[in-house]
């Protein structure tokens, strides 16, 4: 009987005084309740590129990033950003909508990102159009060192050309007068980089005769045509210099002083004693 009874007491309902400090949880919120949603452009400001002065247009776009919160300041972030853009936008030149300038981010004055040259490209558009059958294609590169420290490594490319009384309907050329045309390539392209610093590097590649001056050259060895720069990458940069940053973005054009009104021609007026 005793057994019995305490098994019966076992089952008996727990007392209220047992249930006291059970289910803490059911009067607080769940956990990983959804935040109130926040705007996160509300965080963000924008900043004004400013391209450097060889081009026509200055002010060529503008950047986002997030404000300056604590220790991450903005500027520091924006610091090493590259952007890509057309020729044709920065030149205002329709004719030059197939050349692509990439522009890295050297410093941040206010709000504006000073911008220099980082590297060029040719749209895959205008390179597929370059390309055909019964045509061989030549193509080099080579790394030059500017006069300011810059290094940077070019690439060339160019297609051969039937003569003008040729029958044959392909024209490609043997490996030997390939491989002379190229060490052409390579000796112009070292000459261009090496004689000046990496802003008239870059006038000369935004004026595009670089290319037609291989193919007068290379004109001895195998007739060729469509010889472009094809692209150039800025593989190591001299230590940062605000004074140099900012030759890129001064005026180039030389103080030639205002316009002089032309002089009037007074009327003679007799003195004393004097002729008229």
């Amino acid at each position: 009987m005793n057994s019995i009874s305490r098994q019966c007491n076992d089952l008996s309902p727990p007392s209220s005084a047992m249930c006291l400090g059970k289910n803490k949880r059911l009067t607080k919120s769940k956990k990983g309740s959804k935040k109130k949603a926040v705007d996160p452009f509300l965080k963000k400001e924008w900043y004004k590129l400013i391209a450097p002065s060889i081009f026509a247009e200055k002010n060529c776009g503008k950047t986002i990033i997030t404000k300056t919160q604590g220790t991450k300041i903005a500027s520091d972030y924006l610091k090493g950003r590259v952007v890509e853009l057309s020729l044709a936008d920065l030149n205002n030149n329709e004719a030059m909508s197939y050349r692509k300038i990439k522009l890295c981010v050297e410093d941040v004055q206010g709000y504006n990102c000073l911008l220099n040259f980082h590297g060029m490209d040719m749209t895959r558009d205008k390179l597929c159009s370059l390309i055909k059958k019964k045509q061989s294609i030549i193509e080099a590169n080579v790394d030059c060192r500017t006069t300011d420290g810059y290094i940077v490594r070019m690439f060339c490319i160019a297609f051969t050309k039937k003569q003008d009384d040729q029958l044959k309907e392909t024209c490609y050329a043997k490996s030997g007068k390939q491989k002379q045309i190229r060490a052409k390539m390579v000796a112009t392209m070292s000459e261009l980089a090496g004689k000046g610093d990496l802003k008239a590097l870059v006038k000369a590649l935004i004026a595009g005769t670089t290319g037609e001056e291989i193919e007068r050259e290379a004109s001895s060895i195998f007739p060729i045509k469509d010889c472009y720069i094809r692209k150039v990458k800025v593989i190591k940069k001299p230590k940062f210099d605000v004074t140099a940053l900012m030759e890129w973005h001064t005026d180039d054009g030389q103080d030639v002083g205002a316009n002089v009104a032309p002089a009037i021609a007074s009327e003679n007026v007799a003195g004393a004693g004097g002729r008229l």
